[in-house]
């Protein structure tokens, strides 16, 4: 037996070399090289060719390299009784939480406005919101909503989260389902996307909902480019009801070098670098489910196709 590797377009060579020093002997091949096609039963994937799993009739796990999984169930041809897992990792939940917590005080301490005055070399003070004060608004309170609006909690923010199904987490108020959702956006601040991406989330972050924001809000998307509705951003931003946005994902990837967003004075663009997968750290539970499928035991960390997370 043996994992392959689909993964279009990325360089796989980390995951190759974590794979053979974490098991010695074992096969590892990269797509399309995959060997003779009935020997395939465990796949390795990211943004993998549609289709691709077709070829495969003994397939019986499709792991995903990060925490999302919509990059593997938009294959229409996806094979139906094949089990699909995602990565939940310590080293990815911390830096997602870094990552935004970073976009939070940048945006609370207006540190864009010194990085301005320092090329005038002008020494000028600006006031600014104590912690206590903002509301962060957190949208899913998976395992990287959660850790990170407890991160927040912990800096003095009022954090509120918001999810498909009611949660209880101390220090932090929570809403759940769309009956609750004007309610959480009300207050939110600073509004922080990290659902996965559905048929019922796509498109969530559109005017209505900014509309419902409190005036001069921030938007931070740490989720999925299709969470998105690009011109209702700019429109809003233009409008000045919306203060400012940090993206770090897109709609298309790499974001094209003429989209509005590289050039408008509120928008800051950063290269979907949030929080990127460690090999090194997450290999040790793609062996843990590979094994598991070998012996017939249940796997961990398997995806609801129906929830689509």
């Amino acid at each position: 037996m043996s994992i392959t590797i689909f993964s279009q377009g990325r360089n796989t060579s980390r995951w190759e070399s974590a794979l053979k020093e974490r098991r010695p002997g074992l096969e590892v091949h990269v797509y399309p090289d995959t060997g003779p096609a009935e020997e395939v039963e465990f796949a390795l994937a990211w943004n993998h060719p549609p289709g691709a799993f077709t070829a495969f009739p003994n397939l019986k796990c499709i792991a995903s390299t990060g925490a999302g999984v919509d990059h593997i169930l938009r294959d229409p041809e996806l094979p139906q009784g094949v089990q699909i897992t995602r990565i939940v990792d310590e080293d990815l939940t911390q830096d997602m939480a870094a990552f935004v917590t970073a976009q939070v005080l940048n945006h609370v301490r207006g540190l864009d406005k010194y990085k301005e005055l320092q090329q005038s070399h002008t020494w000028k003070q600006h006031s600014y919101k104590r912690t206590a004060d903002v509301v962060v608004g957190v949208m899913g309170m998976g395992v990287l909503g959660t850790h990170t609006a407890q991160q927040l909690s912990k800096l003095g923010f009022k954090v509120h989260g918001w999810s498909r199904s009611p949660k209880l987490m101390e220090g932090v108020g929570t809403y759940a389902g769309s009956e609750e959702l004007d309610a959480f956006l009300e207050s939110a601040n600073i509004l922080i996307c990290l659902l996965p991406l559905t048929r019922q989330t796509a498109d969530i972050l559109n005017k209505d909902t900014f509309s419902k924001l409190p005036k001069g809000a921030y938007v931070i998307n740490v989720a999925r480019g299709e969470h998105l509705v690009d011109d209702d951003l700019i429109e809003m931003l233009d409008k000045g009801h919306l203060s400012g946005a940090s993206l770090d994902v897109f709609r298309e990837e790499p974001l094209p070098a003429e989209h509005p967003f590289w050039s408008h004075p509120t928008i800051t663009v950063t290269p979907h670098v949030a929080s990127i997968t460690n090999p090194a750290s997450a290999v040790s539970q793609i062996l843990e489910n590979y094994d598991r499928m070998r012996h017939g035991e249940p796997l961990i960390n398997v995806v609801s196709k129906a929830k689509g997370y």
